[in-house]
């Protein structure tokens, strides 16, 4: 089965075909950097981490850009607040964003253009539409005609007359038509600016991916993504700004992801200020969090309550600590584990990974992805049960969970290291005290172990240690 992937521009599935085989190009629209990540934005951040991910699986090199929005209103008010500048703002808030990404297992992106550094190019994109009829001054300002491209609308499938438009698109009375929409705005008194032939300003919103996915990836790339939210205004703008002058798609397949919804009065409360990442990390595991976004498949609707992270947390650790004592096991016997596995295993393993693409490549459907993945846990724990098992067989449960593993990530080793040679000699001595009886030490060194937050487990394969 090839890839299928639903693109919002036809509503339907598509076999996912690069332009250059082997080869993407893809854009996903990324941050304002004026606050810390919101739960709600983690959802993107996570989908097409894990989009980016699957394309790298099955052989692609995937050239994966996603910009700064570094220059805006919103920053400028914030810059004023904190009585700072509005590159302070920005540099505080991506090293922000760039650490929460981390604590959420996903990879940087090849490269972040900022707006700031983009100017030329965003000046020269704008200068092109106007000298084609497409942008008009007035004041300062410059303007998109809207009712010059004749598609607008056809992504959002709305028309001009029926159009209701994105909290970024500003009512001027300058404008020859409502609908058109900002290119460049003229500074205010004070504000952050800089030299156009319209004046000292800034750029509009949709302007400058534009112009950086002209810049960076070419005319037409193969995916670009974002947000539900993104469809209209923002992505419908960037084709009208980009297909007027290249006179080809800005993107052969388009990409959303659904709203994630707060539904959990409480789970705010408890949280305090939690519905930001940065809150929420301090509570749960990345591979908990991952689990909860793509246990649904991204195009649906996500209800993010305290419960269902707790939940997510659960089976997260279930597949962990499958992961683990597979790992364990293989430690104790790795003499023959370079062997062949049995053909049971081989054969269960193969429907298990085949499966898991199967789900994959039909538009990303990870809840039945994870699926396979606890097909894979109850086969892991029977083998680990069998007594008769080949140390071959756990080599070969590794590596097909290593698979799946790398595009999901639901077990990323993103956690602080516990001081490993203190537990292991806590460990020993406690072993050496059970064996003389002296059971009241080993009660203490149980419960100094809790205090660091290891738990300790008697497996068939001796005693296991673990984060709790």
């Amino acid at each position: 089965m090839a890839l299928q992937i639903y693109n919002t521009m036809t509503r339907s599935k598509e076999q996912f075909v690069p332009q250059e085989a082997g080869k993407v190009r893809m854009y996903v629209c990324g941050p304002t950097v004026y606050g810390y990540m919101h739960i709600g934005n983690a959802r993107p951040v996570i989908v097409f981490d894990m989009v980016r991910n699957y394309l790298e699986q099955i052989g692609n090199e995937v050239n994966y850009v996603t910009n700064f929005t570094d220059v805006d209103d919103k920053l400028i008010r914030k810059a004023e607040e904190m009585n700072t500048t509005v590159a302070e703002v920005a540099e505080i808030f991506i090293g922000a964003y760039r650490e929460d990404l981390a604590g959420l297992g996903v990879k940087p992106a090849t490269m972040n253009p900022r707006v700031t550094q983009s100017m030329e190019l965003i000046i020269e994109f704008i200068k092109e539409l106007e000298d084609k009829g497409y942008a008009y001054e007035k004041g300062g300002d410059v303007y998109y005609r809207t009712a010059k491209f004749a598609d607008y609308g056809k992504l959002s499938r709305q028309n001009l007359e029926e159009l209701h438009f994105g909290i970024r698109v500003e009512v001027d009375s300058r404008k020859e038509k409502p609908e058109d929409f900002v290119l460049w705005k003229a500074a205010k008194p004070g504000e952050v600016h800089w030299h156009s032939p319209w004046g000292e300003g800034r750029p509009g919103w949709h302007i400058e991916c534009s112009a950086m996915v002209r810049e960076y990836l070419g005319e037409t790339i193969d995916i670009h993504g974002g947000g539900v939210d993104l469809q209209f205004p923002h992505h419908e703008c960037e084709c009208a700004q980009t297909e007027v002058l290249t006179g080809k798609p800005l993107s052969n397949y388009w990409m959303h992801n659904a709203f994630l919804n707060i539904g959990d009065e409480k789970m705010s409360k408890s949280l305090g200020n939690g519905l930001l990442v940065k809150d929420i990390r301090s509570r749960f595991k990345a591979g908990a969090i991952r689990y909860f976004m793509l246990s649904s498949h991204y195009r649906n609707p996500l209800n993010f309550t305290e419960e269902s992270l707790l939940s997510a947390e659960k089976s997260a650790e279930r597949i962990a600590l499958a992961e683990s004592n597979v790992k364990h096991r293989l430690e104790l016997d790795a003499e023959g584990a370079k062997g062949k596995p049995s053909g049971q295993i081989a054969e269960r393993l193969a429907t298990i990974v085949g499966n898991y693409h199967t789900k994959m490549q039909d538009d990303f459907n990870t809840p039945d992805a994870i699926t396979a993945m606890f097909d894979w846990v109850s086969l892991a724990n029977n083998t680990l049960a069998n007594a008769d098992a080949l140390p071959a067989d756990f080599t070969a449960l590794l590596q097909a969970f290593a698979e799946m593993n790398s595009v999901l990530r639901l077990t990323p080793e993103l956690e602080e290291e516990v001081a490993g040679e203190e537990v292991e000699r806590l460990i020993a001595e406690r072993a050496e005290a059970r064996k003389n009886k002296n059971w009241g030490r080993s009660d203490e060194i149980r419960d100094e172990l809790n205090e660091l937050g290891i738990l300790l487990e008697d497996t068939p394969q001796g005693m296991r240690w673990r984060r709790k």
